[in-house]
C-alpha cells in the first residue's frame, strides 16, 4: 500500500528521531497487554479503562500547558476528538479488556497486530491510499498465522474463558482502534494541533467510559490493592500519557502505514512478557502461527513502501 503524499520516504523509519520513539514505543505498549490482566481480576472492566484515562487525561492537559502548547482546536477539530474519544479510548480499551478475560494477552497483543488490514482498506476508502496484492498476500500469510494460534488458543483454554467470545472482542477493539488512526491521518486531523486534538480525544473518552461503566456495571468499583494503582499508574502515565503523543507523531511523520511497523515489535515483546509470566505454552502449533503471523505482518508491511 503506498503512502499518500507528502509523507517521509521509507527510509525515514530509520531515523535517530523516529526510531527511538518509535522502539520506546513498542516496548512500554508490549508490556501493557499484560499489565491489563491485573487490571480485570477484581475490578470491572470499564471500570479499570475510566481509572487508567482519569489518571491520564489530567496529566495529559498538564503536559500540553508545560510544553506551551495550544489547546485552541475548531468546532470540526472537537467533533473529531469525540470520534477519537469514542473510538481510541472507549471502545478500542473496553474491549481489549474484556477479550483478556477470555485469551492471553499475547495472543491477543498477536490479533492486534493485524491492525494494517482494517487501516489500510479505511485507508483506501477514506484517503484514497492504494492496497498492493503483495500487501493482501502477507496479509493472507499473517492471518493464517494467527488462526493457528488461535486453534492452539482453543485447545489450551488455560484461561477457562469463551475463545470466540475473546477473538470477536478483540476484533472490535481492532475496528475500533483502526477508525481512530485513519480519522486522525485525515486532512481535519492534520490541521489540528496533535497534542490538543490528542489531549481532548481523551478527555471525552474518559466521559463516556465513566457513562458506559456506570451502565453496564454500576456504581465505582474501587479497588484497595495497591498492585492495582500501580498497574493503573503504568498504564495510565507510560502506557498513555507518553506513547499515544509518540505514536501520533509518527504517523503524522511517515503516514499510518509503515507506522503500523509498531505492531510487530509490540507482538515480540508481548509474546516474551506472555511466556515468562503467564506461562503461556509453546507447542509446534502455536510456533508456526507466531512464525507465520510475524512473517506476513513484515511482508504486508513492506508491500507499502512500493
Amino acid at each position: 500500500m503506498s503512502e499518500a503524499p507528502g509523507h517521509a520516504p521509507p527510509h525515514a523509519l530509520l531515523r535517530p528521531r523516529i526510531a527511538l520513539p518509535f522502539v520506546l514505543v513498542a516496548l512500554i505498549w508490549g508490556s501493557t497487554w499484560y499489565v491489563i490482566t491485573g487490571q480485570i481480576a477484581d475490578v470491572p472492566p470499564s471500570w479499570s479503562v475510566v481509572y487508567r484515562f482519569a489518571l491520564a487525561t489530567p496529566a495529559m492537559f498538564v503536559v500540553v500547558l508545560a510544553m506551551r502548547q495550544s489547546l485552541v482546536m475548531s468546532r470540526s477539530g472537537h467533533a473529531l476528538a469525540l470520534l477519537l474519544g469514542a473510538t481510541q479510548f472507549c471502545g478500542n480499551f473496553n474491549f481489549v479488556y474484556r477479550a483478556e478475560e477470555h485469551l492471553t494477552s499475547g495472543v491477543v497483543a498477536v490479533m492486534f497486530g493485524m491492525l494494517m488490514v482494517p487501516n489500510a482498506l479505511l485507508a483506501r476508502w477514506w484517503l484514497g491510499q492504494q492496497v498492493t496484492p503483495r500487501f493482501l498476500a502477507g496479509s493472507a500469510i499473517a492471518i493464517a498465522g494467527i488462526a493457528l494460534l488461535l486453534i492452539h488458543e482453543a485447545q489450551v483454554a488455560r484461561l477457562g474463558g469463551n475463545v470466540a467470545l475473546g477473538v470477536a472482542l478483540a476484533l472490535g477493539g481492532i475496528l475500533s482502534a483502526s477508525i481512530a488512526n485513519v480519522s486522525q491521518a485525515t486532512a481535519t486531523g492534520r490541521a489540528q494541533p496533535m497534542m490538543a486534538l490528542l489531549t481532548f480525544a481523551m478527555l471525552y473518552g474518559t466521559l463516556i467510559d465513566a457513562a458506559i461503566a456506570w451502565a453496564v456495571a454500576g456504581p465505582p468499583v474501587v479497588p484497595t490493592a495497591s498492585a492495582f494503582w500501580a498497574g493503573t499508574a503504568w498504564l495510565a502515565f507510560a502506557g498513555s500519557v507518553v506513547t499515544f503523543p509518540l505514536y501520533w507523531r509518527i504517523v503524522r511523520e511517515i503516514g499510518p502505514g509503515r507506522a503500523a511497523y509498531n505492531g510487530v515489535l509490540v507482538i515480540v515483546v508481548a509474546m516474551v512478557i506472555s511466556t515468562f509470566i503467564e506461562g503461556y505454552e509453546w507447542s509446534l502449533l502455536a510456533v508456526a502461527g507466531a512464525t507465520l503471523g510475524t512473517l506476513g505482518m513484515i511482508v504486508a508491511l513492506r508491500a507499502r513502501q512500493v
